[in-house]
């Protein structure tokens, strides 16, 4: 059974697809179109790398829709604060209910994109120094559109290299040549990126990081230091805190050469000593016996990793029978 479709959202879909080709997707349900999703990116002419922010926004056609309201909803935001992001979806509402009666789509992405256009710099902190962005600060966008001061980006890959480096060199040489080779990846999402490490460790600090004030202990930070003294505390004493309190055998433990050289020093004096002492009893113990120096009781025994062979590196034969 076929559904008639409102001529009003056939030719909004059409004009949709025609005008924004490849950068809108139509999801049907039979011939009926259902989901109308975008991405919004701020007008920054034909200089896309420019484009700092972006949203995409996805609209549910209702049954009844364009005379009753769609279902709308903004996902992926990049580069926008929580702040920014209930700014539009107010302005959302209200057109809906501006233009209750005929389509909306295109109205819903030119509101977005005007926002994103005002508001094209990017929002919150850069997760790598916790600073904000600030008027004078070098800062790059990654193919996520994660955003990050290019001076702290710098800094997290060559730290990321060195230590893929580090580890790969733990490694025994056949699982050298097997791994595979290092990948910079986005702080944020560990999507593949691709940056010059270079160019970007020339970049400033962040500016808020030059101007900032010297750190000062206030009675804030003395409070919340004593908070979270207490709740260690609660959690140690109710075993949540590995390697404070615990019974069990100990975590792994990281030793330097030293240490292991001072322990076969130690071991093998100890080990010398508790020979001596075997040594001893066993003199003891055949003192009175009158073997020859020759006879099998006489001659040391062998506790190597070697008991049950001959002479010849060969398993021992026992109980041989008499041809």
């Amino acid at each position: 059974m076929s559904v008639t479709v409102d001529e009003r959202v056939t030719d909004e879909v059409e004009a949709l697809e025609a005008i924004l080709m490849d950068d809108v997707v139509i999801k049907r349900v039979g011939d009926v179109p259902d989901i109308i999703e975008t991405v919004v990116h701020p007008s920054t002419g034909d200089d896309i790398d420019q484009q700092f922010v972006c949203v995409t926004l996805e609209v549910k056609l209702t049954p009844g829709y364009p005379d009753t309201s769609p279902e709308v909803t903004l996902r992926n935001p990049r580069g926008l604060d929580d702040e920014l992001l209930a700014t539009i979806n107010s302005q959302i509402r209200e057109k809906l209910n501006d233009c209750l009666g005929q389509p909306v789509v295109f109205e819903l992405i030119e509101l977005i994109r005007e926002n994103l256009t005002e508001s094209n710099l990017p929002s919150g902190q850069c997760v790598i120094c916790l600073y904000g962005f600030t008027e004078g600060d070098v800062f790059i966008k990654t193919q996520c559109y994660h955003h990050f001061h290019s001076h702290c980006l710098a800094s997290h890959l060559i730290a990321g290299k060195k230590y893929y480096q580090e580890e790969l060199e733990k490694l025994p040489n056949w699982q050298q040549m097997q791994a595979p080779p290092y990948q910079q990846t986005c702080p944020v999402c560990r999507c593949p990126v691709s940056c010059d490490v270079e160019t970007l460790n020339t970049a400033p600090p962040p500016v808020d990081s030059i101007t900032a004030p010297p750190f000062c202990l206030t009675d804030e930070l003395k409070d919340l230091q004593l908070k979270m003294a207490t709740l260690l505390a609660e959690q140690v004493a109710k075993g949540g805190v590995v390697g404070m309190g615990d019974t069990g055998p100990p975590p792994l433990t990281i030793t330097t050469p030293a240490d292991n050289d001072d322990e076969a020093t130690n071991g093998t004096s100890s080990g010398s000593q508790d020979v001596n002492k075997v040594d001893a009893t066993r003199n003891g113990s055949s003192s009175n016996d009158n073997s020859s120096p020759g006879s099998p009781s006489s001659r040391p025994v062998y506790h190597g990793p070697y008991r049950g062979f001959n002479r010849r590196g060969k398993p021992a034969r026992r109980g041989r029978s008499a041809r």
